[in-house]
């Protein structure tokens, strides 16, 4: 009897949480002691990485998490949230929506951010110039993943996205005060030149791109850039989603019912008709 509990019990193996009758433990820390005494951002910290952050650490990742909550009905997380309320999802459904829309291309490119940048520090770790590195790492990126250099470019935000310049200016603040090495913040602004150069115009910096120079700069691994963006953005699904929800409209699409598609197959309707 005793084996088979143990075959039971040890299904599922986990360092992350100890739980029984009357009591609970995160990463061996009692959730009493817990609850009144960190803030969200440091058990974020200590749930995804087991430890608790330094008060500096978590304040560089809260900047990060505050950055990210919200784009406007336009963003595709945030208009799939609000037409799925408008068709009687629930908030919890609404959400999950939201969430199922941020991947590689919205969203998702704070882990390919995060991924290049370590492609270029350790060509700089092993003697490259920056500018060097740099280039040279675009140029390998683009032959191999995708012409887009992830954190880069705005189709709304030009010359300048404004998230952007200021959450670096954080990273150089904690940087100063030794909270991080201040590594990625030079290889993002190698980067934003040598994009500028090629293209001939401003290419900024945008949400992905910042918030992986902080994620990088803290040590979260690049998968978890993108958990945590999916993590802020729900901040602002969620007010979306129950702002429309108060707002009552019924199966509300993506443009309004004048407006048709266009249609390319055979034997289009005359739309004067």
């Amino acid at each position: 009897m005793s084996g088979e509990r143990n075959d039971v019990s040890d299904w599922w193996t986990t360092s992350i949480i100890d739980m029984a009758p009357g009591q609970i433990r995160f990463r061996g820390n009692p959730i009493e002691d817990l609850i009144g005494t960190v803030s969200f951002p440091q058990m974020i910290w200590l749930m995804t990485r087991g430890d608790l952050p330094t008060p500096a650490q978590a304040k560089l990742l809260e900047c990060a998490l505050v950055a990210a909550v919200d784009h406007g009905p336009q963003a595709p997380s945030i208009a799939a949230a609000r037409m799925a309320v408008t068709c009687g999802l629930s908030l919890n459904g609404a959400m999950a929506s939201a969430v199922n829309m941020l991947d590689d291309v919205h969203g998702g490119a704070g882990e390919q951010a995060v991924e290049l940048y370590h492609w270029i520090a350790a060509s700089v770790r092993e003697g490259t110039a920056l500018e060097e590195a740099s280039a040279t790492m675009v140029d390998k990126w683009q032959a191999e993943r995708t012409k887009f250099v992830p954190g880069f470019g705005h189709r709304f935000h030009k010359p300048e996205d404004p998230r952007a310049p200021r959450l670096l200016a954080l990273v150089d603040e904690a940087a100063a005060q030794g909270t991080v090495g201040g590594e990625f913040a030079q290889i993002g602004r190698a980067l934003q030149k040598l994009l500028n150069e090629r293209k001939g115009k401003p290419v900024p910096m945008n949400i992905d791109g910042a918030t992986a120079v902080i994620y990088a700069e803290l040590g979260f691994a690049g998968p978890l850039a993108r958990g945590l963006f999916c993590l802020s953005r729900s901040v602002g699904v969620i007010a979306h989603a129950w702002e429309q929800m108060n707002q009552g409209e019924r199966n509300k699409g993506p443009t309004p019912p004048s407006y048709r598609w266009t249609y390319s197959g055979p034997n289009p309707i005359d739309p004067e008709s």
